[in-house]
């Protein structure tokens, strides 16, 4: 099939293109703007695949979006392209309800006037397939899932707009015929995730000999998913998926912040000993809550693991493995994502 990725420089766009042209057949066009968070470096293993095009381009544009997608003449859209740190969100919000709204809006115009255009066979087998978070849910207390059918209750400027969006996608299907899939996943973390989320920010610090910062009190808890999981899932979706369906994908290990900061200080006292032979642990350091930080999410993957036959196949302590073990191999490329950007600046304390 040809798939358009829209968003495919980014941390879970471009693991999901790495995917489909490594492990599929199928034809990958990546339309992104290349904001501070996408970086085509991401992609050096695959951009020279015959099967991988790359056009720049602004999922607000129409006439970016309408010439992509005539051109390419897409079996599925897979939209990813959104402003995704909730600390970003609340410094400037304006941004994100142009991208993650506005964005999906003039996508989804897009794609219904291409997807009219087509022949009734290709019409059938066309998706449009919406990537979104489980935090349009709110926040759980000490017991419960996230699943399909829970309320949506958005609590920061990011959650609400990926809510907006959400909405936007569930009704071109239900008024306008579209065939739409959406699904919602948990935090993702793996290679190639840009430094200012806590994972890699934690790692990038640590190494730096930096203080590291923690929320709160720490225990915050969200459920962790390995990218490389994801991907597998979104294909699932895209692939066999029913049209009009959500699917929420989760990896199954709910971990407390402070604890995901005390594995990746124990991983890397064990791979990269600090000269002074103290732990990287001794750098932890509670800063200032997020404003309005939910205290935990946790999502119930039982309806895509029994009808799509989809499951994790990375435990948490497996993934983050492999994520400490990527970062150190691949210092250069968070070494010049760092000296060009902000990344590690602390945002979100509620200045807006």
């Amino acid at each position: 099939m040809r798939i358009l990725v829209t968003g495919g420089a980014g941390f879970i766009g471009s693991a999901l293109v790495r995917h489909l042209i490594e492990n599929s057949d199928h034809e990958v066009l990546n339309f992104d703007k290349l904001t501070y968070a996408g970086t085509l470096t991401s992609l050096a293993t695959v951009s020279s695949s015959p099967r991988y095009q790359f056009k720049q381009g602004d999922v607000c544009d129409e006439r970016a979006v309408g010439a992509a997608i005539g051109d390419f003449q897409p079996d599925v859209i897979t939209h990813l392209a959104a402003e995704s740190h909730v600390d970003r969100s609340i410094d400037g919000p304006g941004a994100f309800i142009q991208t993650n709204i506005v964005g999906t809006y003039t996508l989804l115009t897009k794609a219904l006037g291409y997807w009219r255009g087509l022949d009734e066979a290709r019409q059938k087998s066309f998706r449009f397939h919406h990537i979104s978070t489980d935090e349009v849910f709110g926040s759980l207390s000490d017991t419960g899932f996230f699943t399909e059918t829970t309320p949506y209750d958005p609590r920061s400027p990011y959650s609400a707009s990926k809510a907006g969006s959400d909405h936007l996608v569930s009704a071109w299907g239900h008024t306008f015929g579209l065939p739409v899939l959406i699904t919602n996943c948990s935090n993702n973390y793996g290679p190639y995730h840009f430094p200012e989320k806590l994972i890699p920010l934690m790692i990038v610090r640590a190494l730096a000999g930096e203080p590291l910062p923690v929320y709160g009190n720490g225990t915050n808890i969200r459920d962790w998913l390995f990218v490389e999981d994801h991907v597998r899932a979104l294909e699932q979706v895209f692939e066999n998926g029913v049209p009009g369906q959500t699917y929420n994908v989760g990896g199954n290990s709910e971990r407390r912040n402070v604890d995901v900061v005390n594995t990746v200080c124990d991983i890397l006292d064990r791979l990269q000993p600090r000269g002074d032979k103290r732990s990287y642990r001794d750098q932890i350091v509670f800063v200032d809550d997020r404003p309005g930080h939910d205290q935990r999410y946790a999502i119930d993957a039982s309806k895509i693991s029994s009808e799509l036959g989809w499951a994790p196949k990375e435990t948490f302590e497996s993934g983050i493995e492999k994520t400490v073990m990527w970062y150190l191999s691949n210092r250069e490329w968070w070494g010049i994502i760092l000296s060009g950007t902000e990344a590690v600046k602390r945002r979100g304390l509620g200045g807006h």
